[in-house]
């Protein structure tokens, strides 16, 4: 199954990624700065789905980021975040506090979904050498 044997080289590679200090104070910020924006549009529910797809989404990007060069990655991630917008915006959201022990399931699903996704359009697009063809080529200079 190589579909199965991808997502797992993939959870391998996140469990070994680490966000920079800088990192967590931009994400601080932008959170802040996103729920209050959420705030004053008087939608605070959408707040948290947003920023938990948004950061789902930029952490599938971080873990694919060898393939960064390749057009149908980045048509793949748009219809993929095209897909997310329904989903915040017609889905009834609380602005209660939810648990992270039911929040993290759901977006482990999401990133699961995500990378069978692009794996599977990389291995339609790549052809049946996906596996090799999924790396970046080498530079001849």
């Amino acid at each position: 199954m190589p579909l199965a044997s991808d997502i797992k080289n993939d959870a391998k590679a996140a469990k070994k990624m680490r966000l920079p200090w800088w990192g967590v104070l931009c994400g601080i910020i932008a959170s802040t700065l996103s729920a209050w924006l959420f705030d004053h549009l008087g939608k605070l529910d959408l707040a948290l789905p947003t920023l938990i797809s948004i950061g789902t989404l930029g952490f599938a990007i971080a873990l694919k980021w060898k393939l960064r060069r390749r057009v149908w990655f980045w048509i793949t991630i748009t219809v993929i975040a095209a897909f997310h917008v329904p989903l915040i915006l017609f889905v009834p959201w609380t602005t209660k506090w939810v648990p992270a022990l039911v929040l993290v399931p759901f977006c482990i699903a999401d990133l699961c979904a995500m990378l069978a996704i692009l794996s599977i359009v990389g291995r339609l697009v790549e052809g049946p050498n996906a596996p090799e063809g999924l790396t970046r080529p080498k530079d001849n200079a």
